[in-house]
């Protein structure tokens, strides 16, 4: 059978193995496809629902960690806010309680006012009141107990006067004064048998910053006083002294004690304030958010980390696990391919064995008439008396007749074997006698093209137990792609040597074009062809396959514009049944 020889190389040596057919279907890209859509949706499919379980802990743990971190900071805030209200309210009462006693009166004098002002600073321990003074109906003040000379001074114009007269108490923001130091003013008015008049008394804050704002403060912790405008009351650790601008914005006014969350340029933190009722102060507590929440920070950061742990590691499970599915897969379909490849190559080899059946018996009808007639023909010359004019070149005619019809006979038989299935008959072979006798086919077709042909037999080759046919059938294939491939004067060796493993070895070189290194992994394909039109594509897969079954191998070897090289590696068999 006449097969087409692809071109190749020697530097690449094939071992042939089951090849899948080219199969759209079985693209790469497809399967990359797949794994990107299998590994993503496992993904989205194990991820979400733990990036949405971590995002609600997240959210409530970090709720319940501000909630924690809040009520510390409101209860200590609320706690400082009632501390100042009674520091006020102290002194109010201190204040009430001389003039209702009646040791101050509109009349009394400055060394009265002192004994007063003493006896007041003596029972209060914190918070001194530096001055006092009692200011007329009129706003002159009629005398005077304190380091300043004040006595006869008149505040008929300032607010906090018709304050005072309006409401009955007022209290002022921190200012300077003539002390210049920080220092608010406490005035009450009091109605009595003798007249109305108003009890004025300074008192200084420093005290108040130092023993009342700081009690049970952390040293990161700060607490302060502010008016509505965001003035410093008192000293602040973080802001600076009285009278000094706070950087943060003054809340809006609200009952009761609130906790926010506002930045500064240090950074995130917590502000706890309260307005103090009666007074114009603003009690403002801060706590850095870092001290505050530092263990849900800490823990924020592991859980982080354990997430990302988490996530890298289902990662990694779902690409191995993903790549090794869908190359489970890909395995799948190219065994399901292969298996409708053998099943269509099955089927082309039966339509290919029907048709050379069909055709076979089409040429031996004919062929047996023409061998019957010219035998008869012969019969007619050599049996008859009569002289027959040019007798022995009609009948060396005849015989050459005869002689082609047997060749024919011969050539529709061996198609007859291509076209059904032949059982293994195992019998002595020489494989040098058999080579030889499959040259005899292709003897001139060599002598047309001066084709050499050399023959290497190793003297210690050994004869084999095999099918004469079947190795007929193999040895002709191969040959017969090597004159394919070889231009006219071209030169065929054949070697055949044993070797080490009880196997003998044929080597088929010739100098073609050789086969490129693409076309060297599918040359065993069925119905694979370079030469479209002319060759089938079933002579080399057809010998592999014949070689397998008689338990040999087929190598390849090739090197474009050098050759190639087929090895045809056979058991020599039992070695009691081989003939002598």
């Amino acid at each position: 059978m006449t097969t087409d020889h692809p071109n190749g190389s020697l530097e690449h040596e094939h071992h042939p193995t089951a090849r899948r057919p080219a199969d759209p279907s079985l693209a790469p890209r497809r399967y990359r496809s797949l794994f990107r859509r299998v590994a993503l949706s496992t993904a989205g499919v194990t991820i979400t629902p733990l990036l949405i379980m971590t995002g609600i802990n997240y959210y409530q743990y970090s709720r319940a960690i501000e909630a924690r971190t809040r009520q510390p900071i409101e209860s200590q805030t609320s706690n400082t806010a009632h501390a100042v209200s009674f520091f006020l309210k102290e002194r109010e009462s201190a204040m009430r309680f001389v003039v209702t006693q009646g040791t101050v009166t509109l009349d009394c004098t400055n060394s009265q006012l002192q004994k007063n002002l003493t006896s007041l600073r003596r029972s209060l321990s914190i918070g001194s009141f530096v001055d006092l003074g009692v200011i007329d109906s009129d706003g002159r003040q009629r005398c005077y107990a304190g380091p300043h000379k004040l006595q006869g001074r008149s505040y008929k114009d300032q607010d906090w006067f018709h304050a005072v007269t309006l409401k009955g108490v007022y209290i002022s923001e921190v200012f300077l004064g003539f002390r210049r130091s920080p220092h608010f003013v406490m005035a009450i008015r009091h109605q009595g048998p003798g007249g109305s008049f108003i009890l004025r008394a300074t008192i200084d804050t420093k005290e108040l910053s130092e023993q009342i704002l700081t009690i049970g403060l952390r040293p990161s912790s700060d607490a302060f006083l502010v008016n509505r405008k965001g003035v410093l009351q008192s000293s602040s650790r973080t802001y600076g002294p009285a009278l000094s601008r706070c950087p943060l914005a003054v809340p809006h006014r609200a009952e009761g004690v609130h906790v926010v969350e506002r930045r500064d340029e240090k950074g995130h933190l917590f502000l706890g304030f309260s307005y103090i009722d009666g007074s114009p102060f603003v009690l403002m507590h801060i706590k850095r958010a870092e001290e505050a929440m530092g263990s849900w920070i800490s823990l924020r950061g592991e859980m982080l980390t354990f997430l990302g742990i988490s996530v890298i590691l289902i990662l990694l499970v779902i690409y191995f696990v993903s790549r090794n599915m869908v190359r489970r897969i890909r395995e799948a379909d190219e065994a399901r391919a292969q298996v409708f490849h053998k099943m269509e190559y099955n089927n082309k080899l039966a339509s290919v064995g029907r048709l050379a059946a069909g055709v076979a018996h089409e040429i031996n009808n004919p062929l047996a008439i023409i061998n019957e007639k010219a035998g008869l023909l012969k019969d007619r010359i050599t049996l008859s008396d009569d002289d027959f004019p040019q007798e022995k070149k009609l009948l060396a005619n005849i015989d050459s007749i005869l002689k082609s019809v047997k060749r024919c006979s011969t050539i529709t038989h061996r198609l007859l074997g291509f076209a059904k299935h032949m059982d293994i008959k195992f019998e002595t072979i020489a494989l040098d006698d058999l080579l030889r006798e499959v040259l005899s086919f292709l003897d001139k077709e060599a002598s047309f093209r001066s084709i050499g042909v050399s023959f290497h037999v190793h003297p210690e080759t050994p004869r084999i137990r095999s099918d004469r046919g079947q190795l007929q059938q193999v040895f002709l294939n191969i040959v017969n792609n090597a004159f394919a491939a070889m231009d006219d004067r071209g030169r065929l060796e054949i070697t055949i040597q044993p070797t080490d493993h009880q196997t003998v070895e044929v080597h088929i070189q010739d100098d073609g074009v050789g086969i490129p290194e693409e076309n060297l992994q599918r040359i065993f394909e069925p119905f694979f062809t370079t030469k479209p039109g002319i060759g089938t594509g079933l002579g080399l897969s057809v010998t592999y396959g014949i070689v397998e079954k008689l338990n040999g191998s087929l190598r390849v070897k090739s090197e474009v514009g050098k050759g190639t090289l087929f090895v045809v590696e056979l058991p020599v068999g039992d070695p009691d049944l081989l003939d002598t």
